[in-house]
């Protein structure tokens, strides 16, 4: 059984010699989303970490080992996008107000700034930003310096607290 001090001692070899190649050949898988190659790389040493007693020995094995991890890692971010919505509009669309419906408007407006306000400070930045300034998210991600993933699992949470928040006014 390998202890924790060995383990990280090992990764920690292993990310010496094989991070920086990692991390190249998962920025080219992920299109050039930096945030998400940063992400899967310290997946995969986390991963390495935890089966530090199973890894394999001398240095083309543990290469072959974490570059089928990390790819591995790939596959799986990427069904996890598909089934995961990327945004969800903050409004049911289909319901729009008409020009005699000044009241409703007001009064939803007024739900949606209620229900604003009881977000937490990032989530509020994530949304301000997707929606309000129109930003996609991989710009979202750069000015918070944040990975991408972040800031599409903050706007998930924070639409479904916003439509929560709307429900509880009616």
């Amino acid at each position: 059984m390998t202890t924790t001090a060995t383990a990280t001692r090992r990764i920690t070899e292993l990310h010496a010699a094989h991070g920086e190649t990692l991390l190249r050949y998962l920025v080219r898988l992920t299109h050039g989303e930096r945030h998400t190659a940063e992400d899967l790389l310290q997946d995969t040493l986390l991963r390495a970490w935890q089966h530090a007693d199973t890894l394999p020995t001398g240095e083309d094995s543990e290469r072959r080992w974490l570059f089928t991890v990390a790819r591995h890692r790939y596959i799986d971010t990427v069904r996890s996008r598909r089934i995961r919505p990327t945004e969800t509009p903050v409004l049911d669309m289909d319901w729009m107000p008409g020009s005699d419906d000044t009241g409703d408007l007001a009064i939803a407006g007024h739900a949606i700034r209620q229900a604003f306000k009881k977000l937490g400070n990032s989530q509020r930045d994530v949304l301000t930003l997707l929606h309000l300034e129109g930003r996609d998210v991989q710009e979202v991600a750069e000015r918070l310096r944040i990975p991408v993933g972040t800031v599409k699992s903050r706007a998930h949470y924070a639409m479904r607290a916003l439509r929560r928040g709307m429900e509880s006014t009616d």
